[in-house]
């Protein structure tokens, strides 16, 4: 059989232009360390990996959301210890069994009363702490302070009294915005229903209305269930002409009571938080386990990799050095 020159070279270009390609692959397979680079490389692998790599990145989001939530209930409970110790210094050193131990004097209750109008100042000013330029005690409302304390001792909830008579329009407001959610999508599977209500077991509260945890309203007798605003009664008492021990020991009992409450909103923070670890302990092993099954889809062994890189490379020079004796003489080359 007659094999032409043309026939040869054909061959040869087609052979070199194969080896080429072949140790372009491996090269591009060592550098990226992927098995292919494109989905038609792999169709059936590259649809699994986008699958994956889509719950990967829902993942991500859900911890960079966790990373928020826990970010603002941080400083929520940061806050709210400074509050707790407030109220336990006032529980605990001006209550009427502690001034008793001294001889009290009308200057004496006007130093005490002073001191608990400055803790109030104090508690307000906490209360208007913000994370990022949002109130974390605000409610729905973050974008302003929520807590205003006048120079009569009137403490109001963004703009209402919080003493607002039950059944009043201003006490069902105050009610309103202490039920206020914020929601964030953490991972818990997301449900908003038709009227687009979010299913609070799909979602983490990240909202803590400072009305809520600082009470609001009117009890029986008259007093507030306001602690901030208890707190300026007690200075009321103690800044009357004539001490009435019994009153100031009542209103100092309902004071106590309304701490006491506080206390168990801080004990519900602390186990919010903990819920929000034990998610994210659960979404970190999830992204792991999808960077594992990501890795046996796209990822290659790599002494494997480099093995075969290296016999491409090698017929590669080879097809290189049998190029140069293909024609190696011509008519030329005879010519003397």
């Amino acid at each position: 059989m007659r094999v032409t020159t043309n026939s040869i070279l054909r061959n040869y270009k087609n052979s070199l232009s194969n080896s080429i390609s072949n140790l372009n692959s491996s090269r591009t397979k060592v550098l990226t360390e992927r098995s292919f680079n494109s989905v038609a490389e792999n169709p059936s692998s590259a649809a699994k990996a986008s699958q994956l790599r889509r719950k990967y990145t829902k993942t991500q989001d859900n911890l960079d959301m966790i990373d928020e939530a826990q970010a603002r209930l941080d400083g929520q409970e940061s806050t709210m210890m400074q509050v707790n110790t407030v109220l336990t210094t006032i529980s605990e050193n001006y209550n009427v069994e502690a001034m008793n131990g001294t001889n009290i004097t009308s200057e004496n209750r006007q130093t005490y009363a002073t001191a608990i109008r400055g803790y109030m100042e104090t508690m307000v000013s906490d209360l208007n702490a913000t994370y990022a330029d949002t109130y974390l005690f605000a409610g729905a409302d973050g974008d302003n302070p929520p807590f205003s304390l006048s120079e009569d001792g009137t403490l109001t909830y963004r703009g209402i009294n919080v003493d607002a008579a039950e059944g009043t329009d201003d006490y069902n407001k105050l009610k309103e915005m202490a039920g206020e959610n914020v929601y964030l999508d953490i991972g818990l599977g997301l449900t908003i229903d038709s009227n687009g209500t979010v299913d609070p077991s799909s979602a983490f509260d990240v909202s803590l209305p400072g009305i809520k945890v600082m009470g609001y309203g009117l009890d029986s007798d008259g007093d507030s269930q306001n602690v901030i605003t208890l707190a300026g009664q007690l200075a009321d008492l103690l800044e009357a002409d004539t001490f009435d021990s019994d009153a100031y020991g009542t209103l100092m009992n309902k004071f106590k009571d309304l701490t006491s409450n506080f206390t168990q909103s801080v004990t519900e923070s602390g186990i919010k938080s903990e819920f929000l670890t034990s998610t994210q302990d659960r979404l970190d092993s999830l992204s792991t386990s999808l960077q594992e099954q990501l890795e046996n889809v796209e990822g290659i062994d790599l002494e494997s990799a480099y093995t075969e890189y290296a016999w491409y490379q090698y017929a590669y020079n080879a097809a290189l050095k049998v190029g140069t004796s293909i024609l190696s003489s011509s008519f030329i080359d005879f010519m003397s």
